[in-house]
């Protein structure tokens, strides 16, 4: 863009905005180069900071007369390159639309601005008996808004469901600033849709600037089984049992050796440091319901041949081992310089096969990599070890997760579970699509986002106009 057409952008967004809240200095856009996937980075034209949904509707407008990309960031905790800014464009920041708006505990809900962290729904409302399900690892840092634009997910989304699940109304702004609100206060609202195609839409398709969400009643009782095994196989085959058990778990989830001892290292969970995988395995209810479901998960783990049986004694000890889940990303993080964090789905049944394939991909690679994953609905999260200052290792990682994501589409997955494609996984949609229906929902990108201006590049591949796209292989162009 010439600096003159930078110049009127940045004065016009002036108009609306503070002047310390356009930001056009390259130092201070630094740390919006990137979210936390750092191996995809640029700088945008400059970096807007919203405080009021008035400003964002400003700033979308001038975008769209200027004809300006516009990506959408949250709190930047996203795994995709989903934030990334466009070179040519603005980066609007939502982190300063932060206010819990209203609590309606009767009618346990919640409205939200987007900037609002999962966290503090929770701490919110606790006073009333309440929470807020979905809960990513990440969920003291990332923005309900961000999480919307993923569809996140936890460690209880396999008994509570995923954001989409979990949210009844969005208000949104589309790329020209008009207001819409979609879903609605009651179970069900007429027409289309919509809101199941906003959340998990990665910022492509609008603005979200005031969430609904459901909120659930704290259960009475909640208590974690931990089994250690001393094969995958053995944890493989245990996740597949307790569903099948009639058992629906808050949570279950699964790590190998070295996510384990990471873990362990960092948290001092207590984690069975001798075990190749582990389950966590969390029940909660009413008193009686906990008793029967913990007694039924310990018989099946060790009928299933568990070397090490734990459960949790006090909500401080379930605190303590769930500590250890949570604190594997971080944890993992001190066993080498970086590690690309995978995102895939497969079928329960499909978990030990998989994971013996990536260890043989692991070798092939000469890459370690610590597999630490929701087990109860087959979201995988391997975390791949490498040296991003190598170029090799930078090569031989991406090559690494791609065969993964591929192999979860072979075995009945797909490519992402709640991270999303933004630039990351975008090469690998014919992988999960044909062209055929990447053409359709390229149309329905098209349909909200005629001129391709927000978020651009990321998530949808544009056949016939995106420039990033030209190296597919001949049968997945349309002319």
């Amino acid at each position: 863009m010439p600096e003159s057409s930078r110049n009127e952008l940045t004065r016009r967004l002036r108009q609306y905005l503070d002047a310390d809240n356009v930001i056009v200095d390259q130092e201070s856009q630094r740390p919006y180069e990137c979210d936390a996937l750092t191996i995809y980075c640029d700088l945008p034209l400059l970096v807007a900071l919203p405080e009021t949904t008035a400003q964002v509707q400003q700033v979308l407008r001038v975008c769209h007369q200027l004809n300006v990309p516009l990506v959408a960031r949250g709190a930047g905790t996203g795994l995709c390159g989903g934030a990334m800014p466009h070179p040519q464009g603005v980066l609007l920041a939502l982190t300063k639309l932060d206010r819990i708006v209203n609590i309606d505990p009767l009618a346990r809900t919640a409205r939200v601005q987007p900037g609002v962290s999962n966290l503090a729904i929770s701490e919110a409302v606790a006073a009333h008996g309440l929470y807020y399900g979905p809960d990513p690892s990440s969920q003291v840092a990332c923005s309900i808004g961000g999480n919307v634009a993923e569809n996140s997910g936890g460690v209880h989304c396999l008994k509570y469901g995923l954001t989409v699940h979990n949210i009844l109304s969005l208000d949104i702004l589309t790329v020209a600033g008009e207001a819409l609100t979609i879903g609605s206060q009651g179970l069900d609202s007429p027409g289309y849709d919509l809101m199941a195609l906003f959340t998990g839409s990665e910022g492509l398709l609008g603005i979200v600037t005031e969430i609904t969400v459901r909120l659930l009643p704290l259960p009475e009782v909640a208590q974690v089984v931990m089994a250690g095994f001393e094969s995958v196989d053995a944890a493989g085959d245990a996740v597949g049992a307790v569903i099948s058990g009639g058992i629906i778990p808050a949570g279950l989830e699964m790590m190998d050796r070295l996510a384990i001892q990471a873990a362990e290292d960092f948290a001092q969970a207590g984690y069975p440091r001798d075990a190749a995988a582990i389950l966590l395995c969390e029940v909660d209810g009413t008193r009686e319901e906990v008793d029967q479901h913990v007694s039924q998960v310990a018989n099946l783990f060790n009928s299933m041949g568990a070397s090490s049986l734990t459960i949790s004694q006090d909500e401080a000890h379930r605190s303590l081992l769930w500590k250890g889940r949570k604190s594997a990303f971080p944890a993992v993080g001190r066993l080498a310089p970086d590690y690309y964090c995978m995102d895939g789905t497969i079928p329960r049944g499909q978990v030990s096969f998989v994971l013996n394939e990536i260890h043989q991909m692991s070798e092939h690679y000469d890459l370690r990599v610590a597999n630490v994953f929701h087990a109860g609905d087959g979201n995988l999260h391997p975390l791949i070890l490498f040296d991003a200052s190598d170029p090799n290792d930078v090569r031989k990682a991406e090559e690494f997760g791609s065969r993964i994501l591929k192999l979860a589409v072979q075995v009945g997955g797909c490519i992402t579970g709640e991270h999303g494609v933004g630039v990351e996984k975008l090469r690998l949609m014919p992988s999960q699509f044909s062209a055929e229906e990447l053409l359709q929902l390229e149309d329905i990108k098209h349909a909200f986002d005629p001129a391709l201006n927000l978020n651009p590049g990321k998530g949808v591949p544009i056949l016939k106009r995106c420039q990033e796209y030209r190296a597919l292989p001949a049968r997945h162009q349309h002319e």
